[in-house]
This record gives C-alpha cells, sequence and structure tokens, in this order.
C-alpha cells in the first residue's frame, strides 16, 4: 500500500499552467478549468545502498469527473485506479485488489486527501502540510510540501513540484533516505473530454 500512496501523492498537479502562480488560488483555478490531462512519465526511485536507481515508465491520464488512471508499461505492467470511492491496483495481470473506506478506513482517508491534492485545494493542503512556493525566473516556479500530520509526517520528509507551463518533476524524499523522481512529458489537455476507450479505464 505505500507504493500506492507514493505514486499516487506524485500525481495531483499534472495539469498546472505557471505562467502567473503567484498563489495556491490561482493554481487550484488552473487545475479546476482543465477536465482532463494526458501526459507520459518517467519514474526514478533511489533506494538507500543500491548503485542504481530501479526505473519505470508509463502513461496517466486524470478527468476531474473520473479520477486518475495511472499505467505502468515497464518494467511490468502495473494499473492504478483512484475515484472517490475507491483505490483499485492491477499487477501483471492478477485480480484488482481494490481498498475501500470499510476495507481500509486509512487507505480510503489518503485516498479523500489526494483528491483535494488534484485540486491543489488550499484549506486541505494546509490542513497537512507547510507550503514552500518561489518563483525561479521567468515561468519556471517550485512548490515543496513539508507533511504536519500522521502518517504522511512519517513516510515523507518533503514533497517538492517543479515545473514551468506544466509541472515537470516531482520527488519525495521519504523517512528510509529513499528518494523518487518523478518526470513528466507529453502533457496534453485535448481533446477535452474522454473518449469511450478511455472512459472504459476507469470501469472495474
Amino acid at each position: 500500500m505505500k507504493k500506492i500512496v507514493l505514486i499516487a501523492l506524485a500525481l495531483f498537479s499534472l495539469g498546472a499552467r505557471a505562467v502567473t502562480l503567484e498563489t495556491l488560488e490561482t493554481l487550484q483555478q488552473r487545475f479546476a478549468s482543465q477536465p482532463v490531462v494526458r501526459a507520459s512519465f518517467e519514474q526514478l526511485r533511489q533506494i538507500s545502498g543500491m548503485a542504481q536507481p530501479l526505473t519505470s515508465r508509463g502513461q496517466l491520464l486524470i478527468a476531474r469527473d473520473k479520477g486518475l488512471w495511472w499505467q505502468q508499461v515497464q518494467p511490468f505492467p502495473l494499473t492504478l485506479l483512484l475515484d472517490e470511492k475507491r483505490m483499485v491496483q492491477v499487477m501483471n495481470g492478477q485480480p484488482p485488489e481494490i481498498v475501500t473506506a470499510e476495507s481500509n478506513p486509512q487507505m480510503f482517508q489518503f485516498n479523500h486527501l489526494l483528491r483535494a491534492l488534484f485540486q491543489a485545494d488550499r484549506q486541505v493542503l494546509e490542513q497537512n502540510f507547510t507550503l514552500d512556493f518561489k518563483s525561479l525566473g521567468g515561468e519556471r516556479w517550485r512548490l515543496v510540501l513539508t507533511p504536519v500530520t500522521t502518517p504522511l509526517d512519517k513516510l515523507f520528509t518533503t514533497i517538492t513540484l517543479q515545473g514551468a507551463e506544466y509541472l515537470d518533476q516531482i520527488a519525495l524524499d521519504d523517512r528510509q533516505g529513499d528518494r523518487t523522481a518523478i518526470t513528466f512529458s507529453q502533457q496534453r489537455l485535448t481533446p477535452a473530454s474522454l473518449s469511450d476507450e478511455e472512459r472504459q479505464r476507469f470501469d472495474f
């Protein structure tokens, strides 16, 4: 389950355009104006004591009315789905692993938090993190989130987002000394509605 949280926490601001990001209110407005975001990702996980990072690649889809669909294709197939009612993980063609409020209240609480992160909900962010936003010149920006609530503060030291017109990279530093960097590319906001095939991805 930690892997689910690690991946999902990394994804909340893929659609951000950062030309004039002075406040979280501006960020939230930008997210709300983007009903669908598509992107490719590469994830490098540096584990303490290992010389080479673990690398994974894939595609993701964020739909405001549906949730998050994350599909890893390398080094092995893994699909993650988050919506307002559940978290679903499918690995290597195995039966789906489904988490709901009834089966795992703590994980479902994470789900609620993650959906708020997708929307850059300032109230929820400030309840769970201290926020440090900086302009790096031009359109470049950085947002550092430091957890202040449990269990987030037991898992992560910081979550750092950097980007320009879009979010380009997220770095997660955890309490075990490991670091995960996720780089996004080929971000696409059109078409603004899901195709039939994309809609089916959310059906489990």
